[in-house]
Parts: C-alpha cells; structure tokens; sequence
C-alpha cells in the first residue's frame, strides 16, 4: 500500500497497464492526471489538435499493437463530444481503446452545471463499457477493469469517466502486478474432424479470411492451411492484409471494395471456410451477389453472435480464427498441387489473377492529367517498401484504393470498416506511425477528408511523427458527385470542395510538402519523403471524372 493523490494513482493504474504511449488533449477537468503524466518519463504523450482524431490514433494504435489505445480527453462536456465518431469508429471495427475523460464535480451532477452532459446515455451507443468512478480509491480499479475489457473477446472501446473532485483526495493503492497470461482454449478434434471431411468431399472449396485473422495473428497458420490444401484465399472488405498480397493463393478483397476474382471464387465455390469474419455488409451487401447460394459454410468466429448470423451456416465454431486454422493445418496431410481435386479450377484462378493484374499496370500507366488514381496505386505498388503500413479514408478513393495496395507485412491496413468515415486516414496514420515506428506509413485520402483533419499536421511536426499523407484532389466530396451524376442527372449541389494546396500548409507548419500533378511524380515524392523521414503531405491532383457509385443497392430505384 502506497498512499499518493488521485491523479497519480491513475498514472500509476496505466503504468500496471503497461501504457508507454499516451494520446490526449488537455483540459481542466482532468489536471491532476496531467500533472502526474509531467513525471511519468516512461510514458511518451501525444497532444492532439480534435478529440475525435485522437480516437481514431488511439483506435489505429490499438490495431497494431493488440494492446488498447489510450486517448485522455481532458475536458468533460464539449471535448467528450468531440469523441463520438472517433468512438464509433472503433465499436464498429471491434478495436480496443481506452477513453478517460472528466465529469463536472459530483455535487453539480444532475443540476445542468456548465459543461454538463448526460456523457454516459451519449456514449452507450458507440461503445462497449462506460464507467462512472464512483469513489477516488476506486479509479485504479476502474481504469484497469477498462483495460480488461476492451481487449478481451470481441474487442472494442470503454469510456471511463471520473468526476473532477474525485482527483482532489489522497487515497491508499495497492499497485498490481503484471496481468495473468491468457491461453487460448482447446480446439476440438471431432470439428476439426468433421471440417476436414467437408473439405475433402468438395469440389471448389475457397478459403474466406477477416479481421479475426489479424486480431489472432494467425496470418502464417492461414498460409500453412492453404499451402497444405491447395485453397485460395480471398479476404472480407478491409482485411486484404490477412496474408502478403503477393503469395501465390492469395486472391484479393471479395465484394464491391474488391475484385472480379476474389468474388467469382467465392461466387462458384461449393465450401466456403470463413475464418474470422462475419460476412458483413461491405463484403457481401448480405446477398447472394457475390457468395455462391449452393455453397456449404463453415464459419469460425470468436463471437457466438457472428456465427451464422448473416447466412446460413453448415457448421458453426466459436473460437479463434487462427488458431483453428493452425489445428486443421496439422491434421491434414499436404496435397500437392498437380494433384489438388481442384487443379483446374486453381490454374484458372491464378491465371486470371495474372490477367487482373495486367489490367490494373495498364490501368495505372495512362499519362493523361488529371491523374487517374489508378496511377497513384500504380507508382505505390512499385516504391512502397515491403513493411508499408497503409491507411486509407471511406468514400471514393477509399473504395477504389482498398484491393490495389501492396500489403506485404501483416498488418498492413487500416480503414473505417463498417463506420464508413472520411477524416480517419491521416489520424490513424499518425497513430500506427506511434505504434510502428520502424514502418513506413502511407495515408491516402481525398481532400475532403483531409480537410476535415487538417489541423493534425501541427501534431504530426510537433511530436515528430513522420507520416506520409497523399492527399488525391478531384475537388468534390467524391461518392456523393457520383451519385449526383450517376443517379440525379448531373444536378450538382453542396459537392464540390476549395481546399488549399495543402503541401504548402505543410510546409508552413515545418514539415515536407510535394504538388503532383503528371505520371511518375507520385512515386519520386514517396522515394524523397521516406528519405528526408519527416512529416510529409503529397498534394495529388487526380481526375474529378474518376469517381465511382458504391451504394448502387440504396439508389437502384433512381
């Protein structure tokens, strides 16, 4: 027992925590923990510009590490706000933060005192915990149980909450020792069993990977299951970084995010071995369009809700993706590729894949201006380094980015996921640089979304966070001027966008900025900024024609 002020005590819970990394904006509500984070030399602080672009730091950081992410949102009231998206985005992508912010002191509550919000009905739901400490000896506790249990099982956001005066005490704290270790349960042989026979009395079986890959760090017992098997895999919407882009079974993004491949396998497989995904909607739209009707399911997911709940499965286990994945590898025995039941079908798969993959070379050498993004992706393929971790925003060159990037080292990707958000690229390439210091990181978005986070490049200098940001200019909100076109008859209104030459803002707040407007310049900015290893922003002129409809299934009545 150690007695000391609340502040530090909190501190201290985040020390047990095994917190070194701190992303947060100030306010009064929560001095005291600033105060005690003055001395925590141990811990490196990352003060943001918005409340929501640390969220969605801390969300990002989360990803990397499979450790929750920390934001301190020092002012109750307006900056817990603030947070909102950023928390929503972190629910809907199952990913672990940690949210402290303040409250108005406890003899205020209930009285609507400055600053007052009812934070606890607003974040319930956008979240999977919220707590209100309720005594100062209680906040170690509190903020250790968030921790718990934003990283267990299905993974996703808690908000703690402390009144102000609550910091005000001196209280007795016992610091806790290291967590328990957490081993994975058994793996039952009868499933594994009964898998097995499935797989081997099909025809065109396909394997269907997702995020519970990358949470269980399975990614190398996936590629020994599918080496061992002769199976392609093709991956749900935002998880083509399950297994590096270019091993010779992998098959891409399934769905309208991406590609005429991954879709036809899953389309005319007779079993479909779903790993760690749900089938959710930016995957399969929950229809039959782009999953074969005919096929037998096997879905392994952590979350007993997920298993089946979309579509029909023919057996269902709750578990992690990975390790099961690893079990069933070692009970089979390896089938050579000449001799695969599903020979023909694998060397029409890899030789459309070639064909695929021409057409996106050709797709990305057009010298026309504006650039068509396809360049970009295009010159990306070729300078990023094998390490590249990539971050891109929703909307239009979200969706035509997803399935084009070279992900190589696992993971690779971070998007909005099923929030469907603009604005998260930039911060969330800020939090996985934080996270992966020794990576490259490179952030696309649109110069909508940019603006929207524009004010993180002064974090991204002060703190010294070298990210690489391109920012593709058609000057429009990109899916909306598509819908307008494609749908309303080209009646424009509230689409277009002024933005800056936002290189030269960069430049302005002290880090690198590059204008690209032809062919081979987006690839010769990249080569400059990975050596110059500052904050960069590559200003991309790109053509305002090449906008995509996504959401043709909510407008086909247009």
């Amino acid at each position: 027992m150690a007695k000391m002020r609340c502040g530090l005590a909190a501190v201290e819970a985040l020390r047990a925590a095994g917190v070194t990394k701190v992303f947060g904006l100030m306010g009064s509500s929560t001095l005291e923990m600033y105060d005690a984070l003055y001395d925590a030399k141990d811990m490196a602080y990352v003060g943001v510009r918005h409340e929501n672009c640390g969220t969605h730091m801390a969300d990002a950081y989360g990803r990397v590490t499979q450790t929750p992410g920390l934001f301190i949102c020092g002012q109750a009231g307006p900056g817990s706000v603030n947070m909102m998206l950023g928390l929503a985005a972190a629910k809907m992508a199952y990913s672990p933060v940690v949210a402290i912010t303040g409250l108005p002191a406890t003899e205020h509550l209930g009285r609507d005192g400055f600053q007052e919000i009812d934070q606890h009905t607003l974040f319930l739901p956008v979240t999977k915990r919220v707590m209100t400490v309720p005594r100062p000896d209680r906040i170690p506790e509190f903020i250790l149980e968030a921790f718990r249990i934003a990283n267990s099982g299905r993974r996703g956001p808690v908000v703690v909450m402390i009144p102000r005066d609550l910091f005000n005490h001196d209280i007795d704290v016992e610091i806790p020792g290291s967590a328990s270790e957490m081993l994975e349960g058994a793996v039952d042989r009868d499933a594994l069993d009964r898998i097995k026979d499935m797989i081997l009395a099909a025809k065109a079986p396909v394997i269907h990977a997702g995020a519970g890959i990358k949470w269980g760090r399975g990614s190398t017992s996936l590629t020994k299951l599918a080496e061992t098997l002769q199976l392609p895999i093709t991956t749900s919407a935002g998880h083509g970084d399950v297994v590096p882009v270019d091993h010779a079974l992998y098959a891409g993004t399934v769905g309208p995010r991406g590609n005429s491949v991954a879709s036809g396998l899953m389309r005319e497989a007779d079993l479909i071995l779903a790993l760690g995904t749900r089938l959710g909607f930016n995957t399969t739209r929950y229809q039959y369009d782009n999953i074969s009707h005919e096929a037998r399911i096997v879905q392994v997911d952590i979350d007993p809700i997920a298993v089946g709940r979309y579509f029909p499965v023919a057996l269902g286990i709750v578990g992690d993706a990975g390790t099961i994945a690893g079990a069933l590898a070692a009970i089979m025995k390896a089938i050579p590729a000449e001799k695969a039941p599903w020979r023909a079908r694998n060397e029409k798969f890899a030789k459309d894949r070639q064909q695929l993959a021409q057409r996106r070379e050709e797709s990305g050498s057009h010298a026309g201006k504006p650039l068509h993004p396809d360049v970009i992706y295009a010159e990306l393929r070729k300078v990023a380094p094998r390490d590249a971790l990539f971050t891109i925003d929703a909307g239009t060159t979200g969706l035509q980015a997803t399935d084009q990037l070279p992900y190589r080292t696992v993971p690779a990707l971070l998007t909005p996921l099923d929030c469907g958000s603009i604005g998260f690229s930039y911060a969330a390439g800020l939090g996985a640089k934080v996270a992966a210091p020794g990576r490259t990181v490179i952030s696309l978005m649109g110069d909508g979304g940019f603006g929207m986070t524009m004010g993180e490049m002064a974090t991204a200098v002060m703190h010294d966070i070298p990210t690489i940001a391109i920012v593709m200019d058609n000057g429009a909100w990109g899916s909306e001027i598509a819908y307008q076109r494609d749908f309303f008859n080209h009646r424009y209104i509230g689409a277009h966008v002024l933005s800056p030459r936002f290189d030269e803002v960069m430049k302005l707040t002290g880090g690198i900025g590059y204008y690209v407007t032809e062919r081979g310049e987006t690839a010769d900015a990249v080569n400059h900024a990975m050596k110059e290893g500052k904050p960069a922003v590559i200003h991309a002129k790109v053509d305002p024609e090449a906008v995509i409809s996504f959401r043709t299934d909510a407008l086909k009545k247009r």
